[in-house]
């Protein structure tokens, strides 16, 4: 109780501490804090995550909604900020610039979750043709010259799903999956058809003395001839999908998308993000070589942490070609 009373004081102490130093700040700058961040730090996720924090801790409850607006609603939004804030925008006119950028970045991520958590919660359906003719898609982008030959068939396997029935393995991801897999097939069909062709082909690899001297006969024979890198594409590409789903909705791709998209992140950018991760992943696993597909939850979680130790820094672009033109980012 006294540790928890103590912690309440504290808070309290600290956030009038705060207000009261903010409010010190404005008389001595003449200059309100949203007027600080955007003329004080330059434009991209640095400035757009501080501009969020700012609103969503303020005392005033139209700030604090103001990131939770229609996007429809946002220049509107810029206004009553202005006029409450009391800042004259013909004196300011690129703040107004600024700060639209900035809360079309909050609220098309917003948005962005609930359109891939719709996606995510949508069942694959064989009894709808646009579902069937996605997954069709995905055969012909991915196996141009080896026609399907039966809807239900062992062909399947060979671009990684388990049965001969893809429809099963999309349960976890729902149509999210299919859609992203569709995605990396037909706009990345290079790379797309590279990893598949890893994947299915048996790696000849030199083992080392220091390897042979832990290894049993059995290991050392797996080890030498190991079967496709390792992993069934499709199933991958599935899990891989959750991995992104995982930093979006905990708010870790933020540091990325409002680095790359100059206003509202959109289904795009999460896919094309989801192939920079299929093609990231395809690397690190051959780089950790496992022993064998059993190690695939140990490599995936390492993996993911090495991501998200590389979007806490606010300058990273997680696939940089993808960014918006240097005349939209310096709005």
């Amino acid at each position: 109780f006294a540790r928890m009373f103590v912690q309440v004081c504290l808070y309290f102490y600290c956030k009038c501490l705060w207000r009261c130093l903010k409010f010190v700040v404005r008389k001595l700058t003449g200059q309100c804090e949203l007027q600080r961040i955007c003329y004080n730090t330059k434009p991209g996720a640095a400035r757009t995550m501080k501009i969020e924090a700012s609103l969503k801790g303020s005392k005033s409850k139209r700030l604090q909604t103001s990131v939770n607006v229609h996007p429809d609603a946002i220049e509107k939004t810029i206004d009553d900020i202005m006029e409450l804030k009391r800042i004259n925008p013909d004196i300011n006119p690129q703040l107004g610039v600024s700060l639209q950028a900035c809360l079309l970045q909050i609220v098309g991520y917003r948005n962005l979750i609930a359109e891939v958590e719709k996606l995510r919660r949508e069942p694959y359906d064989s009894e709808n043709p646009q579902h069937e003719e996605m997954l069709l898609k995905l055969w012909k982008c991915l196996k141009p010259n080896s026609p399907l030959k039966a809807r239900i068939s062992k062909q399947w396997c060979e671009i990684g799903f388990q049965g001969d029935d893809p429809k099963t393995d999309f349960r976890g991801m729902g149509l999210l999956g299919l859609y992203n897999l569709v995605y990396f097939a037909e706009w990345d069909t290079e790379v797309a058809q590279q990893v598949l062709t890893d994947s299915l082909h048996p790696k000849y690899r030199e083992v080392t003395k220091k390897e042979l001297s832990h290894l049993s006969k059995a290991e050392w024979e797996k080890k030498k001839f190991d079967k496709a890198i390792g992993y069934s594409f499709a199933i991958v590409g599935i899990n891989i999908t959750d991995l992104a789903y995982n930093l979006l909705v905990s708010g870790a791709l933020k540091t990325h998308f409002y680095n790359v998209a100059p206003e509202a992140p959109t289904l795009t950018h999460f896919q094309q993000t989801f192939c920079y991760l299929m093609h990231e992943f395809h690397k690190f696993w051959i780089d950790e070589d496992p022993l064998d597909i059993m190690e695939f939850n140990r490599v995936r979680e390492k993996f993911y942490k090495r991501i998200l130790r590389q979007l806490q820094n606010p300058e990273m672009a997680l696939c940089p070609h993808f960014a918006a033109s240097e005349s939209l980012i310096n709005m």
